[in-house]
């Protein structure tokens, strides 16, 4: 099978990753939450992966920075997604800590 240029980015490797973490653990959220912060959560991870796709195969530095601008923003929703998630018992402590750490890890390559 044919590999994407972004495929071979350890960015999008780490962020694809994360995001299919996340759709996995999300599965234990309660079933009330179906259409609430488990899809906004859910929606904000994976648009982190595709925007950083999307981004590497633009044409001027100028979209490509967009795309990457927007992945970022999507990295802080995700945190405070996260933190909301927390607060309402749906992750464990651990779980808040690994996750942030990883996004951390993403928005920091994102701005170098």
């Amino acid at each position: 099978m044919y590999t994407y240029n972004f495929e071979k980015l350890e960015i999008w490797q780490l962020s694809k990753n994360l995001t299919v973490m996340i759709y996995n653990a999300s599965k234990d959220f309660r079933d009330s939450e179906k259409f609430g912060i488990t899809n906004q959560l859910r929606r904000a991870f994976v648009s982190i992966p595709t925007n950083i796709a999307e981004g590497v195969n633009k044409i001027t530095e100028k979209e490509r920075s967009r795309y990457l601008q927007i992945a970022y923003g999507s990295s802080m929703e995700v945190i405070s997604l996260l933190l909301i998630s927390y607060e309402l018992n749906y992750i464990s402590s651990e779980d808040l800590k690994k996750y942030c750490s990883i996004v951390n890890e993403i928005s920091n390559k994102i701005n170098a």
